[in-house]
């Protein structure tokens, strides 16, 4: 071979070798980083033009696909929207998507692993794509009465089995429209998109399992009350001290008995039981026995509870946690909802279901199963204990206090004509010149039924006189007497 035709050869050899090398990065190392490029029309069309699965709870479609007839193949839609759009999320081909659209996207797209010999079938039978179908724990009828007993307000209410862990209600409000979201009228989509972020409401946050958080106020008392009996420092019957204002150690701020500033003592002698105590919610008392327990066994308590823990359900929640390198008057603070102390609403229903069910804390689910297109099951839910705070026994004294405080205490607007309700009310301090935040934390049960449950309403005032209701109606909706 001639010279000049070994330089052709080479140059050419050269070409190939870099064309080689280019058509191997760009269709393997750089796949991944293609498709999710945001101006790869082409992946965008593909993701948007398969049949997606559709959302379920209770038998009815929630959220579904239909033929749209553009370039987009399928148009996803919501009904009712906003009172499940904190749950399901949006579909959207702007802004791409959130909540179970997201966490659970390769399944409803039909791209799951699980869903592989499914797909094969699909392709040797000719049938087109489809999506599976997910089932939500939810109960509608749970779900609704939370939602109309908000009534727009700003808060959450989170209700679950605290037999399985499954989430029987989870609503957040103020809400918005996913519909808005899904249009293929992009103009309009970004009107929207605008209008939510600037919200003041911030009708987008979940506030359910995420936000800003809450201070859970005299509801922590529930999860102070727990770390006293399993570290044996106190028993329901135990007479622990509460007078009626109390000086905060190495501090000029002084504690008053209840919310609202009152200063009256738990009891005679500014001594009561524990019981009465909370029956009472009592700041001083809880104040003093926080500080008593400790903050590692309140840490650890806590912690067993679910704080501090990234739980997936399979929507992402973000950790409750308490203060660090507690002081004691921080500790003090601490041991009524204050201070650091922040809180989800679902980690607070984890709390009341963990007593109603002999001190077993559930792993929190919002999917009941998985279906494909021809009804078979590819997974359903499976109960799974997170771990035990308290025992059986010390789950038994905390019910037993927790009926009082329904019954004879600040909790009464919860009770259920014929169903053992117990629970706690909370009214949190968060910021100077607003309202308190309005809790209720409790649960419900007969011999057939159980239900756990928290309600939160931002600067709704005292939780025995704005949550509480709330947690009844929501009570009703799942027990029936």
């Amino acid at each position: 071979m001639n010279r000049p035709l070994r330089h052709v050869w080479l140059v050419i050899s050269v070409l190939f070798v870099l064309l080689f090398t280019s058509t191997t990065y760009f269709q393997v190392v750089a796949q991944d980083r293609l498709n999710a490029h945001g101006e790869n029309d082409r992946t965008r069309y593909n993701e948007y033009g398969r049949h997606r699965g559709p959302i379920v709870v209770d038998g009815e479609v929630i959220a579904s696909s239909q033929e749209s007839g553009d370039t987009y193949g399928y148009l996803r839609g919501y009904d009712p929207g906003a009172m499940y759009a904190p749950v399901t999320g949006y579909y959207s081909v702007v802004y791409g998507f959130s909540g179970i659209e997201r966490a659970l996207n390769d399944t409803l797209s039909g791209e799951a692993d699980a869903l592989f010999y499914h797909r094969i079938s699909d392709i040797l039978s000719g049938k087109q794509g489809r999506g599976a179908t997910v089932e939500l724990t939810l109960d509608s009828g749970a779900q609704e009465a939370a939602w109309e007993a908000l009534d727009g307000r700003r808060g959450s209410v989170v209700a679950l089995d605290p037999e399985t862990g499954a989430i029987l209600a989870m609503v957040s409000s103020p809400s918005y429209d996913p519909n808005r979201l899904a249009s293929h009228n992009i103009g309009a989509v970004q009107d929207a998109w605008t209008e939510l972020n600037e919200d003041p409401q911030r009708p987008l946050t979940n506030r359910a399992i995420g936000g800003d958080l809450y201070p859970p106020g005299s509801a922590f008392k529930l999860v102070v009350a727990a770390a006293a009996l399993e570290s044996g420092t106190a028993t329901a019957d135990s007479v622990i001290p509460g007078p009626g204002t109390y000086q905060l150690p190495n501090s000029s701020s002084v504690m008053n008995n209840h919310a609202g500033g009152g200063t009256e003592p738990c009891g005679p002698g500014e001594e009561s039981t524990l019981a009465d105590a909370l029956r009472q919610s009592c700041n001083t008392s809880f104040a003093l026995l926080g500080q008593k327990v400790g903050e590692d066994q309140l840490r650890s308590t806590a912690e067993e509870f679910g704080f501090g823990q990234r739980l997936e359900i399979p929507l992402s929640v973000t950790p409750s946690s308490i203060g660090t390198d507690l002081d004691p008057a921080q500790l003090a603070t601490t041991s009524i909802g204050q201070f650091e102390t922040r809180v989800t609403p679902l980690q607070m229903a984890m709390v009341a279901g963990t007593f109603a069910n002999d001190g077993v804390v559930m792993q929190p689910q919002l999917v009941q199963a998985v279906r494909t297109s021809d009804l078979s099951t590819v997974a359903e839910l499976t109960p799974d204990e997170l771990g035990q705070p308290v025992s059986a026994a010390n789950a038994a004294q905390m019910r037993q206090m927790m009926v009082g405080v329904v019954e004879d205490g600040t909790g009464t607007a919860a009770a259920v004509d014929g169903v053992e309700v117990g629970g706690k009310t909370g009214t949190a301090q968060w910021g100077q010149d607003r309202a308190a935040h309005s809790w209720f934390v409790g649960y419900g049960q007969t011999d057939e039924q159980k239900v756990a449950l928290s309600v939160v309403v931002e600067e709704g005032g005292y939780g025995s006189q704005t949550a509480a209701p709330i947690a009844q109606d929501v009570m009703e909706a799942v027990i029936d007497p």
